[in-house]
């Protein structure tokens, strides 16, 4: 669970800085001060902590500027203090209340650590009201959808993701899974097969091409791309399942161990009845 956390968020923090980062270079005195410049580096090299003291001291000098506590908030969450990215991300929207990328930040911890599925639909539907051909923002509504189990609001969210950027991986693999939930297995091997000739290494499209290939009884199949999901993550899960089916496909290799040995012992017991024992 926590390395999927952290992989979503790296997700959507790559996102969310980008935009931020360029948003900032709009006419902002920041531009002009080296340390926003530090700071910047910092977050991109992973360094959070040391981010963290810059724009903290940035905010002395720029205290009602949005992006400083965006940033911030980010540098925050990877160090998981989320009660004080979420404070600051709030700041932010206080500041400049249509904020996409302050949005899309709060919208991923009410949906991720929260769990409060309806606030985070809001938070997304905002976006996408404000921002309708950016692309994530279609994707981030389809998951929360998703989450909460709406599963036709969730497809119409992904093809809209999808129209908008046509080698969306990530889409393509969400689509499927809604799929899955339908029972809807050719329109998800489709899916995930799409996503995959677009990222090979898509964990999400490789884990769900094997759940409806074991559905199809394509056990082969589906051990594959499990072996291919446990040659770059290596997970309890995906061996487990691996080992089961592994099982299943080669149940009759014990049987037949089992059965050859009830004829020796039967075949034993008539040859010593003949031989008068």
């Amino acid at each position: 669970m926590a390395r999927l956390w952290a992989l979503s968020l790296t997700g959507l923090l790559g996102l969310t800085v980008s935009l931020s980062l360029a948003y900032a270079q709009q006419g902002s005195s920041l531009q002009q001060s080296s340390q926003w410049e530090q700071g910047k580096k910092y977050l991109a090299e992973g360094k959070a902590s040391e981010a963290k003291g810059i724009f903290e001291d940035l905010l002395k000098s720029y205290p009602k500027e949005p992006e400083i506590h965006l940033v911030l908030a980010i540098a925050l969450l990877r160090l998981r203090d989320v009660q004080a990215a979420e404070a600051h991300t709030r700041r932010a929207l206080v500041l400049a209340p249509d904020h996409i990328e302050a949005r899309t930040l709060l919208g991923w911890i009410n949906l991720e650590v929260r769990r409060d599925y309806s606030s985070a639909i809001e938070d997304y539907a905002r976006v996408v009201q404000l921002e309708p051909a950016l692309p994530e923002g279609h994707n981030n509504l389809g998951v929360a959808y998703k989450k909460k189990g709406d599963w036709e609001r969730a497809l119409a969210s992904f093809s809209r993701a999808l129209a908008l950027r046509e080698n969306y991986s990530e889409a393509w693999s969400n689509r499927g899974w809604v799929y899955i939930e339908q029972k809807k297995w050719h329109e998800a091997r489709s899916d995930f097969e799409r996503a995959l000739r677009i990222n090979p290494r898509d964990e999400g499209a490789l884990y769900g091409l094997a759940q409806v290939l074991r559905t199809g009884r394509d056990y082969a199949g589906a051990q594959e791309a499990l072996r291919k999901l446990i040659a770059q993550s290596p997970n309890f899960v995906y061996w487990l399942e691996w080992g089961e089916l592994q099982l299943v496909r080669y149940y009759w290799l014990p049987l037949l161990v089992a059965g050859a040995f009830f004829l020796r012992a039967q075949y034993r017991k008539v040859r010593r009845k003949s031989d008068g024992g």
